[in-house]
């Protein structure tokens, strides 16, 4: 199997476990009777785990190797899953999810995808880079639509074979373990080509690089801040009280808003072929906050799944092509660099968040952490286009002569 086929089917299994996780993390905290506000210390607690690995992998991932980086990471988050099993009080769950960087944002996005990123433009010509990164994108989230299905696991184990609600919530979690490790071991099969050649103890940027790369990074932190008031599990856990739907249900629209997402991102190549990639990422993402900003006022849970489902359909456009653009204005040999630094202020931003939205939650509104998010985001990209507008990758200017 070639190293780009490893990377795509270690990133699908890695992506169901994350589906199955951000859709029932909030849900089965909430069956361990843990309140809104301890629901979020849990989420910024395995995010903050998240941040620390992305930072680890950023500075030291070409050095310890990429491939042997994988397989640490991989291990460890399987193992955490499993850990969660057996923990129930709010500092061991805090801590578990911090060790095993539990995921409840629903989307990949801790440091594996940092070395993976890099990996992946050494794998096919500059011209297919962003096809490549589209069908990448492809993959996770159609494993983030299959792990929200996953989801209903416990619905079906209580009404298949009679057991209690905590115990089909573990078997769940297992399941998710499972997922994780076997994960892991496809790195196994990477050849020594996707490690470089000269790692070194500093990065040294070229002063363009530098400079788009500083910049992104500032505005990432923004996007990430809002991002992180808009996790899976908090959402899953707003359709779950605000509409009184079950498990099963909340699985089946994650379920289509992860193929919504992954439709979109063959539609983000296409158009970001014709209109360039920073129009891509701000054209389509605006409206998508303004669309999550009407879910809150829907009058039934068929009317605000609509809406959310439009807004899924539109929100994950910017994915490929950002981690595209990123890629196209870095040398190679800043690549795991700038895919480190760009995912650990996204990881940063959305560590803090969740803890100011599970009190927000509780103490204001439980729509209160979706208008903040989508409100921020929409600033976001009018600073985005501002910024980059003119700054367009190799082969847009090539394209333009």
């Amino acid at each position: 199997m070639s190293d780009r086929l490893i990377i795509y089917a270690a990133a699908l299994l890695r992506a169901l476990a994350t589906g199955l996780m951000g859709v029932l993390l909030g849900i089965y905290l909430d069956k361990l009777a843990f309140t809104s506000a301890d629901i979020g210390l849990v989420i910024g607690s395995g995010l903050t785990g998240a941040a620390l690995s992305t930072l680890i992998v950023t500075f030291l991932g070409d050095r310890l190797g990429r491939r042997r980086s994988l397989l640490v990471i991989g291990v460890a988050c399987a193992a955490g899953g499993l850990a969660l099993i057996v923990t129930s009080s709010l500092p061991a769950v805090c801590v578990v999810a911090f060790i095993g960087m539990v995921n409840g944002m629903g989307r990949d996005r801790g440091a594996s995808l940092v070395l993976e990123q890099a990996i992946l433009p050494g794998t096919i010509l500059p011209e297919q880079r962003t096809r490549a990164f589209a069908w990448y994108n492809v993959l996770q989230d159609m494993g983030h639509a299959f792990g929200g299905v996953l989801a209903a696991l416990p619905v079906l184990l209580r009404e298949s074979f009679d057991v209690d609600v905590l115990a089909s919530f573990h078997a769940t979690v297992a399941v998710y373990a499972g997922l994780l490790l076997l994960s892991a071991l496809l790195y196994v099969g990477l050849s020594p080509a996707v490690e470089t050649y000269k790692p070194s103890a500093t990065v040294k940027l070229a002063p363009q690089s530098h400079r788009v790369l500083w910049k992104l990074s500032a505005l990432f932190a923004l996007d990430s801040l809002a991002g992180g008031f808009l996790g899976t599990a908090l959402l899953a856990y707003f359709f779950y009280v605000r509409f009184a739907v079950d498990e099963a249900t909340i699985a089946i629209l994650f379920f289509c808003a992860r193929t919504a997402n992954a439709a979109s991102h063959f539609g983000a190549a296409w158009l970001a072929a014709r209109i360039g990639l920073v129009n891509t990422m701000v054209f389509t993402h605006i409206p998508s906050s303004i669309l999550l900003m009407t879910v809150p006022f829907a009058p039934s849970f068929a009317v605000a799944a609509l809406l959310f489902l439009l807004r899924e359909g539109l929100v994950e456009m910017d994915v490929p092509t950002r981690q595209s653009y990123v890629m196209a204005m870095v040398r190679p040999e800043e690549r795991t660099f700038a895919s480190g630094i760009t995912h650990l202020v996204r990881m940063g931003g959305w560590a803090v968040a969740p803890f100011f939205a599970g009190f927000l939650m509780q103490g204001f509104a439980l729509a209160t952490p979706l208008l903040i998010g989508a409100g921020m985001k929409i600033v976001y990209d009018v600073v985005l286009y501002k910024a980059f507008r003119h700054v367009k990758p190799p082969e847009e200017l090539m394209a333009a002569k």
